[in-house]
């Protein structure tokens, strides 16, 4: 099995998670601060090559009743742009609510405003990814791949 990469897209910043090399487990990685969309395609090209990523996975923000809105199709268009650049597979995952999920769990934990501000996005990453890793380990198992 390979190392997955994860990011929760933003126009502002990009939040990364790395998957293990057993594909079980999504870890927080990075959260890199982008003021231009080329900025977020060199950054997740620099973090795909230096992870040694066989696969990205980028959270796909649909609106609550399943359809896509202006940040989805903002997603969509980066996706479109940045799976030209790459030689792995680039997919989408839904990503409803791994913010809001990220974000109760920086509080519950008491961390302070500035400090979720610093790592939300990692952690939005790494929840979207882990529901990633879950569902194809569930796939595998049903289809008698699992080992």
């Amino acid at each position: 099995m390979a190392r997955i990469l994860g990011l929760d897209y933003g126009e502002k910043r990009l939040g990364f998670a790395l998957s293990d090399t057993g594909e079980m487990i999504a870890l927080p990685l990075r959260v890199v601060v982008c003021r231009r969309p080329e900025d977020a395609l060199k950054e997740t090209l620099n973090v795909c090559a230096e992870t040694k990523a066989e696969r990205l996975v980028v959270g796909l923000p649909l609106n609550m009743d399943g359809s896509k809105g202006p940040a989805a199709q903002k997603v969509l268009a980066f996706v479109e742009k940045i799976g030209a650049q790459l030689a792995i597979p680039v997919c989408t995952w839904d990503e409803r609510l791994s913010t809001k999920a990220a974000t109760a769990v920086l509080i519950e934990a008491g961390t302070s405003r500035q400090r979720r501000k610093d790592v939300v996005d990692k952690l939005a990453a790494q929840i979207m990814l882990q529901n990633f890793l879950d569902a194809q380990a569930y796939a595998r198992e049903r289809d008698g791949l699992a080992p």
